[in-house]
């Protein structure tokens, strides 16, 4: 068996020990002869019999150490069908240090895992070898203005070919009404000549890159089936007695190539249609920024800031960078960064967000992120990752598409054999043999599901929605339960005042009191106190000697007389019952409320009112549950809170179970249980304790606001903290894959009925041409369908 070396760079050995522990580890992997470390370098050397990279990486990283990767992309030109795809990935992935290779048809890039010791001129060099042309991916204005130039050319092209083509097919029509326009020989042998090997050059350069690395691509079928048709034809003028006019086929090669770089130019305008959102996305990123230094305004590149730089921002324009308001007030339209329709206020002290318009007021804002670290970068970035993976249904396809052209070949092949066997002249059956070459384009099927994934996750964004692979795209579709987090996912996570209850009946009295023993502290509760007040528009006297009793509340004296404000400890240590409270108190607390009594602390104690504290439900936390319900899909409520408060939340908004008391670490093994009694559940969360259970879950939803760990766990990003999103989440993934199986079904259905149709002679080359172009293009406009969707669950805009 042959041998193989390996050079792995692993980080986190400091010594003998560590370098022992790792050989060890990877010679107990199956055909490893060897393994050197090195520890000055932090690399071991391996000799293997062809031992897969991947199970290297695990070894070691199960010793306790790590394999550093790193994550490139390519952007790859002369792709045209699901078997260039194909063939693409394979090189790479014999590029020794690569471990894992992912090549988009639609958006014509590579992505690439590697080690983080290999070189990009590695894999270009790997790329060309294949046949194709390849460049390290340049996300930048450069690259979207040559991919302009590459549809100029092309749209050029195509006119030149239907200008040459149109001579030659217009006779066809008029035998349709008895006129007999044929051309002479010589006149169509120039204008096809030119289509044939000019115009039609690409498929040739294709197709023998195709026959050097033994494999098959739509080029080659193209080009073997319009080279038949133009060779006969050119046997048939040599052949024909003179003064006779011969039957040619110059029309059909013409055409067929006219039509099928008409259906490539249709194609590529699709698919820069489908990458509309990144595009848009890039729009928003301006270009300069008015910095001020030392009271001094300066225009400057947004790559020359620095984070804490102040940068003024005037009214009407985009926020050039994550910042923080220092002075000034306006609103913020953030629709294509975060999908919220109304403009959001701003003032010092809150968050801004580079790419948004700033409304009518001027600000100054301090820099808190730059560059890949902003808001806007990560959602590009996380768009892209989307839009570049493939969906689990993708391997049928790539299954498929190996076997595709080779199996073509044999049915053209045994097409002319058949007919020739039957008595048919070698005109008839190379003809039909033409058409089958011309049919059997894989073209649809190497776009059917990355097309739909782009159309899907771009529109997706535009909402504030963000599908961070295509994997969670696929399975979302299937979502038969949605587990909720309580806090901060279906309600704000801010306490509030509930109920209040005056010993006196004066409630504003209680108010006022309360918010004096408050004001100036930040404790949540106190927050809630301060926030009534200022909603009933209440004025608090000043309060002397103020503390704060740990444990138990705060403590103040109000115009002579001993205030204090606390839990029940508070009242236990100076000697209170509740007494006719006690019904009410043990009430409030069975709903899972948060109790806070206010007390006169004199000579003689006495109990001045009661507060129930609770935190409020999200606006559309009903809507949400109700949309899930409608679409037969259960809601689970799984907290750590109490059973009251939990179920206080899950009666409100009608959620089918509830899971209350759960440890942060059960959450993960009570979504785990739901999969195992059947379910394909889908995880809601936002904070650190929800990022296992997302990732125990088939789906994982984190939700926007929430903590980086969980938006990491989890596999869909809702960029607002709008519960309605979960629901408008999976109905864009339904939506999503039903359009993958559409065109999934269209391309295997064009190719099963198309191919025996053409090879029992029903189809002429021209027609087959046509068919095939339209295949193609019909597959990406269905996916661009997907672009009408809208989260609103308005019949009249879904797809």
């Amino acid at each position: 068996m042959p041998s193989s070396t390996h050079t792995l760079p692993v980080s986190g050995m400091t010594c003998a020990s560590c370098a022992g522990r790792v050989e060890r580890a990877l010679l107990k992997v199956p055909g490893v002869a060897s393994a050197s470390v090195n520890l000055a370098t932090e690399q071991v050397h391996i000799e293997s019999s062809e031992s897969p990279l991947i199970k290297l990486i695990q070894a070691v990283e199960k010793a306790g150490y790590a394999v550093p990767l790193q994550t490139l992309e390519l952007a790859v030109e002369g792709m045209t069908c699901a078997s260039c795809v194909g063939r693409v990935e394979r090189a790479l992935l014999k590029v020794p240090g690569v471990h894992s290779a992912t090549v988009n048809l639609a958006s014509e890039r590579a992505r690439i895992e590697a080690l983080a010791t290999l070189e990009v001129a590695t894999l270009l060099q790997a790329v060309e070898a294949a046949g194709y042309k390849a460049h390290a991916s340049d996300r930048q204005q450069a690259a979207r203005d040559n991919n302009d130039q590459r549809l100029h050319r092309e749209r050029r092209t195509v006119i030149i070919a239907l200008l040459l083509a149109a001579p030659l097919v217009l006779p066809m029509f008029g035998d349709l009404f008895g006129q007999h326009w044929m051309l002479p020989a010589w006149v169509q042998f120039l204008l096809a000549t030119p289509v044939q090997f000019i115009l039609g050059a690409r498929f040739y350069v294709a197709g023998w890159k195709a026959v050097r690395a033994l494999t098959g691509n739509m080029d080659l079928l193209v080009a073997i089936g319009t080279s038949a048709g133009y060779g006969l034809s050119l046997y048939q003028w040599w052949v024909a007695p003179a003064g006779e006019m011969p039957h040619l086929y110059f029309e059909a090669s013409a055409v067929v190539i006219a039509l099928v770089l008409l259906g490539k130019y249709l194609e590529s305008r699709a698919k820069r249609q489908t990458s509309a959102a990144i595009r848009a996305l890039e729009a928003l990123r301006p270009e300069r920024a008015i910095r001020i230094v030392e009271g001094r305004e300066e225009e400057v590149a947004i790559a020359a800031l620095h984070l804490d730089d102040l940068v003024m921002v005037k009214p009407g324009e985009r926020f050039p960078v994550d910042g923080e308001v220092v002075e000034g007030e306006s609103q913020a339209d953030e629709a294509l960064i975060s999908g919220e329709s109304l403009p959001v206020n701003k003032a010092p002290g809150d968050r801004v967000t580079g790419g948004a318009i700033n409304g009518e007021g001027r600000l100054l804002v301090r820099t808190i992120a730059l560059g890949g670290e902003t808001v806007l970068a990560r959602i590009i970035r996380l768009v892209e990752d989307a839009q570049a993976a493939k969906a689990p249904i993708q391997k049928l396809v790539d299954k498929v598409s190996q076997v595709f052209v080779p199996a073509v070949l044999v049915i053209a092949l045994a097409t002319l054999i058949g007919w020739l066997l039957t008595g048919a002249t070698a005109e008839v059956a190379l003809i039909n043999a033409v058409a089958v070459l011309v049919i059997a384009c894989p073209c649809a099927l190497g776009l059917a599901t990355p097309a739909a994934i782009m159309a899907g996750t771009g529109v997706a964004a535009r909402y504030g929605i963000l599908i961070k692979d295509a994997e969670a795209l696929e399975i979302a579709h299937a979502v038969t339960a949605v587990a909720f987090d309580k806090t901060g996912t279906l309600t704000s996570g801010t306490p509030r005042i509930v109920h209040l209850h005056a010993v006196d009946g004066d409630e504003a009295a209680l108010l006022r009191q309360a918010g004096a023993l408050q004001r100036g502290s930040e404790h949540p509760l106190a927050r809630a106190v301060l926030d009534r007040c200022a909603e009933k528009g209440l004025e608090m006297p000043d309060v002397e000697k103020s503390q704060s009793l740990t444990g138990r509340g705060i403590a103040g004296t109000l115009k002579g007389r001993s205030l204090a404000l606390g839990n029940q400890r508070l009242l236990t240590e100076n000697g209170l019952q509740p007494g006719e409270l006690t019904s009410q108190a043990e009430a409030w607390e069975a709903q899972g409320r948060t109790l806070s009594w206010l007390i006169e602390t004199s000579e003689q104690p006495r109990i001045l009112g009661l507060f129930a504290f609770g935190d409020s439900l999200k606006p559309g936390a009903a809507e949400a549950i109700a949309a899930l319900d409608a679409r037969h899909i259960r809601s689970h409520l799984i907290t750590g809170d109490n059973r009251g408060s939990a179920r206080v939340v899950a009666e409100a908004l009608k959620i089918d179970s509830v899971h209350a008391e759960v440890l942060p670490a059960d959450k993960a093994a009570t979504v785990t249980q739901l999969r195992k009694d059947g379910a394909v559940v889908a995880m809601v969360g936002d904070g650190i304790n929800d990022a296992p259970a997302l990732a125990a879950a088939d789906v994982g939803i984190a939700m926007g606001g929430g903590t980086d760990v969980a938006m990491h766990a989890a596999g869909i990003t809702l960029m607002r903290g709008d519960p309605r999103l979960v629901p408008a989440a999976l109905e864009i993934s339904r939506y999503t894959y039903r359009k993958i199986q559409q065109n999934l079904f269209w391309a295997f259905i064009y190719n099963l009925v198309g191919i025996p149709l053409a090879a029992f002679g029903f189809l002429s080359p021209v027609v087959a041409g046509a068919a095939m172009a339209l295949s193609s293009v019909s597959v990406v406009s269905n996916a661009l369908l997907l672009k009408r969707w809208k989260p609103d669950h308005d019949e009249e805009h879904r797809p």
